[in-house]
């Protein structure tokens, strides 16, 4: 296996939802000093002493997870839509405020955005948990932009229907829903995490020094 991130220290936010641990044994496995955050990031402050305490970071990953509320439209509530803005978007901003500084006065960086494919295609009684996926993805374009004057890449995935502890934990693979939705899905299975992981990790990398404010679907067919 290629030691891609050997001397590199990565910053992994939620690294025990989501995409979080699979990325974060990824990222070791191939030579990382993996910094695997699990604080809550929507507290005041917290961000900002995150990354002082961590320091230097040549790659973030900013994997955040927020389990959603199956709701239609019309039910969704205000309080629900501001939970998902203050669990994913605003955790983001306040992440790459405090990290694109360092990265910019090294003229280096990596910034990796996990994000969901709700964001690229619609999913009914999910309106609240895509529109704050929504949100973070607009972000990365832009941000993206900005941030490749100054050497430094920003970029995202936008994935379902991967293995993950969060959203496919083995008691809900067990359900007729999941079986249902499986029949539905073009690719017809999950991703494993570390297949998922796999594109994470190549947008972290040099290897991608090309690519600049992309989001990426990873959807078994789920989007084209």
């Amino acid at each position: 296996m290629k030691d891609r991130f050997t001397g590199r220290r990565v910053l992994v936010t939620d690294a025990a939802e989501f995409m979080g641990p699979a990325v974060s044994e990824m990222m070791r496995e191939e030579g990382a000093e993996v910094f695997a955050d699990t604080s809550d990031l929507t507290k005041v402050g917290a961000v900002e002493a995150l990354v002082k305490e961590v320091g230097h970071i040549d790659v973030l990953i900013a994997n955040l997870a927020a389990p959603y509320t199956i709701a239609g439209a019309h039910e969704a509530t205000e309080p629900d839509l501001a939970h998902m803005l203050d669990r994913l978007m605003f955790p983001l901003q306040r992440l790459v405020r405090a990290v694109l500084p360092q990265m910019i006065e090294r003229r280096a960086g990596k910034i990796v955005v996990v994000g969901s494919a709700l964001a690229l295609r619609g999913a009914a009684m999910r309106a609240n948990y895509a529109a704050a996926r929504g949100a973070q993805l607009a972000y990365v374009k832009t941000v993206g932009l900005e941030a490749i004057q100054h050497n430094v890449h920003v970029n995202a995935t936008a994935q379902a229907y991967v293995e993950n502890p969060t959203y496919y934990p083995p008691a809900y693979q067990a359900t007729d829903d999941f079986k249902q939705r499986m029949k539905q899905l073009p690719i017809g299975r999950l991703s494993t995490g570390r297949e998922a992981a796999s594109l994470v990790l190549y947008l972290a990398s040099e290897d991608s020094n090309f690519i600049v404010g992309q989001v990426f679907p990873y959807a078994g067919g789920f989007v084209t």
